[in-house]
């Protein structure tokens, strides 16, 4: 992703006020920019960086700053930087493995406008919608919903419904999902290619629904995660090619290195059961229990059918905890 300091947004898609019931500019003076530093021994820090820019939205009036979780994933170091150009140091509360959502609490008073949580169960395809970014209209785009539906990442996540809007924001991380009433529909998390027709591919931009949000907040506030047992991992990254799950690659010291699973290894079925996608080999994974499990796969490798024990694990005991300075 581009640095948040040294771009912006073609005025050609930039939101435009008369388009919208709302004041753009109050609802978008929400937003902030968020820098990140990992330790470089940090679990995350090969597949993520040491160095996280992106964006959040401030959600309540204590300072409460809402944001996509990988940014701040065993961040050591967090500053916001405000509509009016302060930089403030914030502290990482929590990380949900299962929506992606982090919060960060901002170690300084925020005179700025807190973004109300709307519905993003009643967003509809095709209606207009900001995707606001820190700093303004100029780094926001104004976008439509072209689709809700399944999103399965190779890195052990789906969402049932996820938003993808269009024109894509280029950089989208923490970006805040603005509905028609000027309210926060969801926070951005990737930027996918889509195919339109017989036309070259489209950017778009998946967003985290808010609605998933809402019923873990307190305990995300009061604990630091969900209040519930935490879901099995593997430690795996795999992908769909010709109709097959295919393991093309393995986290470090996880679940799935330690029990041999090898890149290239196909994945036939999960304890028993026949898994055909991503989505539904994940989920089947999930359904054997709680983190510590083990889970059973059927693994196609070198022409040979091969059946495997994995010990999962919890992935947060991989990563480093959050330390308030």
């Amino acid at each position: 992703m581009v640095s948040v300091s040294d771009w912006k947004v073609p005025s050609s898609v930039q939101p435009k006020p008369e388009d919208y019931a709302y004041d753009i500019d109050l609802a978008l003076g929400s937003m902030v920019a968020l820098r990140a530093t990992v330790p470089a021994d940090a679990f995350t820090a090969e597949t993520l960086g040491t160095e996280r820019a992106g964006n959040g939205v401030f959600i309540r009036g204590n300072g409460l700053v809402l944001t996509i979780g990988y940014l701040i994933t065993e961040a050591d170091t967090i500053w916001l930087t405000l509509s009016d150009g302060r930089s403030v140091p914030g502290h990482v509360l929590a990380y949900d493995q299962e929506t992606g959502f982090g919060l960060v609490q901002a170690l300084a008073k925020l005179e700025m406008p807190a973004l109300e949580l709307g519905r993003s169960a009643a967003a509809s395809l095709g209606e207009r919608v900001v995707v606001g970014g820190a700093g303004g209209r100029q780094r926001s785009v104004g976008a439509r919903i072209v689709a809700k539906q399944e999103f399965a990442g190779y890195w052990e996540y789906v969402l049932d419904e996820a938003i993808f809007t269009a024109p894509a924001h280029p950089n989208w991380g923490g970006t805040a999902l603005i509905g028609p009433a000027g309210d926060l529909l969801g926070i951005g998390s990737l930027q996918l290619q889509h195919a339109v027709g017989k036309g070259q591919p489209q950017n778009i931009n998946m967003i985290v629904p808010i609605d998933l949000l809402k019923p873990v907040l307190d305990d995300l506030l009061k604990f630091g995660r969900r209040n519930a047992p935490p879901r099995p991992w593997l430690g795996l990254y795999a992908t769909e090619v010709e109709n097959r799950l295919v393991i093309v690659g393995l986290a470090d010291r996880g679940p799935a290195q330690r029990a041999d699973l090898r890149t290239g290894d196909i994945v036939i079925a999960v304890a028993g059961t026949e898994v055909h996608d991503l989505a539904g080999m994940f989920r089947r994974i999930w359904a054997q229990g709680r983190a510590g499990v083990e889970v059973p796969l059927t693994i196609y490798r070198d022409g040979e059918t091969t059946e495997l024990r994995v010990k999962s694990g919890e992935r947060d005991r991989f990563l480093k905890g959050p330390s308030l300075h």
